[in-house]
């Protein structure tokens, strides 16, 4: 399971861009890496263009999941 942080459709690329900095700057530090290994999780900075390729493509998996099963909402 990944987790992520995002941010509204039309936010400007320099916020985006210093966002990603700071938030990969943050996961980059020894102490945060060792807090989320204590959590059982892994983290793996990355760019968000390749953030955005990970999203769609656990959308179409899970999509094509929940459609074989059947499962419909309550």
């Amino acid at each position: 399971m990944g987790f992520g942080i995002s941010a509204p459709r039309n936010t400007p690329p320099e916020i985006i861009d210093a966002l990603n900095r700071t938030i990969n700057a943050a996961l980059s530090d020894a102490n945060v890496k060792a807090r989320y290994a204590d959590l059982g999780s892994t983290v793996f900075p990355t760019a968000p263009a390749d953030f955005g390729k990970f999203i769609a493509a656990e959308i179409e998996k899970w999509g094509k999941v929940v459609k074989f099963s059947g499962a419909k909402p309550e």
